[in-house]
């Protein structure tokens, strides 16, 4: 029956009665028809119904399912006085926090309390997310007390939305309390009080309360309980109950559910069991968007990046639309390769896609284009984009501290102070490390005390690290231990590894063992801590020694992974190892790096004989010309055009040696070079680095 078409009811002998026209807005409500609404709206207003107020509410929820809650809005306040109960308040604050408008919504539950309308339960239930919406605690306190001064407390919904806002607003404790003091609770009080512990990242409380919902066998879990139980376990890599879980899944028949299998496929790849999640994906059916995503991170988070940005095309060539997770995804196994190519290319989708200003996505960006080593591209996104949030401002801090800008990071940490927008634990660790960088101690201790005397956060190892790692810097050595020994909690490798990189730095070769062998405690497989402590034996003259460490590597089976340098050059990436003579222009190359040797030699290059190891006496200098980077930088030199910025990446942090080059050849050639290793950027320019000849 077409609405258009209704015959005057004179001509089919009915009246069309306020009955008639409500099962009639019944009948479409599913259809979300416009054309339909505002047609039964008119013949509302023409048979004179407007003062109905069960008529009111139901348009009010219809324009606001065809998602016109401006046009829903107009009506309300067209209303008379005496056709705004309770439920058609409720019906508005209702309609506001489902389009994300909490403030509207608050502010319409004071309106309806000011014009002498009590709240009910289900008022209490329609204004709850909009606090925790707003994640402003005091607004939900306050409702609070007014649920418990209407005698709203016991009302399973009401309990179930109240400890759902405090979860949501990262008070946990408070969200437990009101659980425990619910006279009944349903499945849907326990799933809330599943997905709070998993949203504030208390896993193993959340497979508590699951396995008490299994065990008392209270309800029965459903796909809410089933794939958030699997998400705390996939993050805090607990496969045994995982799997058990998974036995519950198929067991009711729930593994073609796709919150299920998807939680699935992510428990399997975050453990590292990257066939089982890739099992799963292929037994899937019609795969959806997030099914795809979970599958681009799985390779993400088992490194297999190449094979991430291919499910990435794969998707798009089977005609699934990215979300914004698909982009931030792909864009995060761009920049582990480096790959600044396949990182453009997903930038023009974002741009076509209209995801340019979405934050997610713009950070995403932002971390791509720092880690492929252009960082004014990545600011440039950055400054282009309008209401940045942490995320977006963190990604930008990072990535200047990470090519040594470190007073452009404080800088910009201090703008984001200036929005309001509150630090969190790495944006801090980042604006301490850029102190460290700039030599700003002063500085550098007013931001790790404002950690929890100002921003009430509580201080991480990182935070620690940073700050040893700032005094060392600084040649404060026996500061920077009595730091460690002062720290409240037990210091771990990343704060000792901070102060052994000093002791390298500086020659202190005392201090330098006795934390080297702290670290070999801590980390006994890590070959990085050996390499440094023989080093340093090699530096003073004692080659007995240093060949001892290289000695106790051998006994542990340690060894150092085999370095590799990498350039692209026309859109092809060419790998260079130690003495590598695969390339089709070897010769060229080393012809490059006999020339590069002489001119060097003239700016007044002394070989530092002590980076090159496992090479005799005789050979050392030598050997020292065949190092990986050295091998790149030459054919950068020979493959990209006169005046091109030449960037190399390194699976190991670059020698003494190779850094001294790099500074010569940048100001032999007058052009950049790039050089990112694995703890940070090198940007050499007329014969400086960024780093400060400190990394």
């Amino acid at each position: 029956m077409k609405l258009s078409l209704l015959p005057k009811s004179e001509k089919f002998g009915f009246a069309t009665t306020p009955t008639f026209l409500s099962n009639l807005l019944n009948t479409v409500y599913h259809s979300q028809s416009l054309k339909h609404v505002t047609q039964i709206h008119t013949h509302i207003i023409v048979n004179g119904y407007t003062s109905l107020p069960f008529l009111v509410n139901a348009l009010l929820n219809h324009y606001a399912k065809c998602g016109r809650i401006a046009t829903s809005l107009v009506l309300f306040s067209a209303a008379h006085q005496s056709t705004k109960n309770v439920f058609t308040w409720t019906s508005l604050i209702s309609q506001h926090t489902h389009f994300n408008k909490p403030f509207q919504a608050l502010s319409f539950f004071t309106q309806m309390r000011a014009a002498g309308i009590f709240p009910n339960h289900f008022t209490f239930s329609a204004i709850l997310p909009a606090c925790a919406d707003t994640a402003v605690i005091f607004h939900g306190q306050q409702m609070h007390c007014l649920i418990c001064k209407h005698g709203c407390d016991t009302d399973v919904f009401v309990g179930t939305a109240l400890l759902d806002m405090y979860a949501k607003c990262g008070f946990l404790d408070l969200a437990e309390k009101v659980f425990v003091q619910m006279p009944e609770r349903n499945l849907v009080s326990w799933n809330s009080m599943i997905v709070g512990c998993l949203s504030n990242q208390l896993y193993h409380k959340a497979v508590v309360c699951f396995r008490e919902v299994i065990r008392e066998d209270l309800f029965g879990a459903n796909q809410v309980s089933i794939s958030s139980v699997l998400s705390a376990c996939a993050n805090m890599g607990e496969l045994g109950f995982g799997k058990q879980v998974h036995a519950l899944v198929v067991k009711h028949d729930l593994e073609t559910l796709p919150y299920v299998k998807n939680s699935l496929m992510d428990l399997y790849f975050k453990c590292g069991c990257f066939d089982d999640g890739h099992r799963l994906f292929n037994a899937q059916g019609t795969r959806d968007v997030v099914a795809w995503n979970v599958m681009v991170m799985g390779c993400v988070y088992n490194n297999n990046f190449e094979e991430a940005c291919n499910c990435f095309w794969v998707m798009r060539s089977e005609g699934i639309s990215p979300d914004e997770a698909s982009y931030s995804s792909v864009l995060h196994a761009s920049a582990n390769l480096a790959a600044l190519n396949q990182g453009t290319l997903v930038h023009g989708q974002i741009i076509k896609m209209g995801f340019s200003n979405n934050a997610c996505v713009v950070s995403s960006l932002v971390t791509m284009y720092a880690k492929c080593g252009c960082l004014d591209d990545a600011y440039h996104v950055f400054e282009q984009t309008e209401n940045h949030n942490i995320v977006c401002w963190t990604a930008m801090i990072a990535a200047c501290q990470q090519h040594g800008r470190g007073n452009q990071a404080i800088e910009l940490f201090e703008e984001m102070l200036k929005d309001g927008i509150k630090p969190d634990y790495i944006s801090l660790v980042c604006v301490i490390s850029a102190c460290s960088h700039t030599g700003r101690i002063e500085e550098g201790y007013a931001y790790f005390n404002s950690i929890t005397k100002v921003h009430g956060l509580s201080s991480r190892h990182e935070h620690y690290a940073c700050m040893v790692d700032l005094l060392a810097r600084a040649g404060r050595l026996d500061e920077a231990l009595k730091f460690i020994k002062s720290m409240p909690i037990k210091p771990d490798a990343s704060v000792w590894g901070a102060l052994l990189g000093a002791c390298a730095n500086y020659g202190n070769l005392e201090l330098g063992r006795e934390v080297a062998e702290r670290l070999f405690e801590l980390e006994p497989d890590n070959p990085g801590n050996y390499v440094l402590l023989s080093n340093m034996y090699a530096r003073r003259g004692k080659l007995k020694e240093a060949d001892e460490v290289r000695r106790l590597m051998g006994i542990n089976t340690i060894r150092k992974e085999p370095g590799c340098s990498w350039i692209d050059v026309k859109q092809k990436t060419f790998v260079f190892t130690v003495h590598d003579r695969s390339h089709s222009r070897t010769d060229e190359i080393y012809v490059m790096l006999r020339q590069l040797e002489e001119l060097v030699k003239k700016k007044g290059y002394v070989p530092q004989t002590q980076f090159a190891v496992n090479s005799a006496e005789a050979y050392r200098e030598q050997n020292l010309w065949y190092h990986s980077e050295k091998l790149a930088l030459a054919f950068g030199l020979l493959a990209l055009p006169t005046g091109a910025p030449i960037r190399i990446k390194k699976n190991l942090r670059t020698c003494g040696d190779c850094h001294t080059v790099m500074k010569l050849a940048s100001e032999i050639f007058k052009r950049e070079i790039i050089v990112r290793d694995i703890n940070r950027f090198h940007h050499f320019n007329n014969g400086l680095c960024s780093c400060r000849d400190f990394w």
